[in-house]
């Protein structure tokens, strides 16, 4: 009699869901879904390159922006199209891309620059140099004696 119980198991989906997730990538809703690659790299010691893989969209479509020391890339591509052959009068789709990348402190932000090629938009922020840290000389002074403290 035994034999025919099964055990409940209370994570079982969990697991599945787990597997689904890290083994054979999005659950099925998200699959075929290509989601925009971003690249960010130091190159050399002097500059900080950011590249937007951007497929579909045009130069037009970008926009390029700092706010409050972050890189901030937006894109949006608005497509309508008519076909009276169809039951439908018009067909349209929206796309949009947004990274926010925060700039670290030797960014000179004054002279980013931003080129879009063949669907790709290069970010090259170069670095400044930043002025050495400097010594504070410390002297000696006239100190008066440590308080006293009472012990009762």
């Amino acid at each position: 009699m035994a034999r025919g119980v099964v055990r409940f198991n209370p994570f079982a989906e969990l697991d599945a869901w787990e597997k689904k997730l890290f083994e054979g990538g999005f659950p099925t809703g998200w699959r075929g879904v290509k989601m925009p690659v971003t690249d960010v790299y130091t190159q050399g010691e002097n500059q900080l390159m950011v590249e937007a893989h951007l497929p579909g969209f045009a130069a037009d479509d970008v926009d390029v922006s700092i706010d409050e020391g972050a890189l901030v890339i937006q894109a949006e591509r608005h497509e309508k199209t008519e076909d009276t052959k169809k039951d439908y009068v018009m067909r349209e789709s929206t796309s949009s891309y947004y990274r926010r990348i925060g700039l670290p402190e030797e960014a000179s932000q004054d002279e980013i620059t931003a080129d879009f090629s063949e669907g790709v938009l290069k970010v090259v922020v170069p670095f400044k140099e930043l002025p050495e840290p400097r010594k504070i000389a410390v002297t000696k002074g006239e100190s008066a004696p440590p308080a006293q403290i009472e012990t009762s």
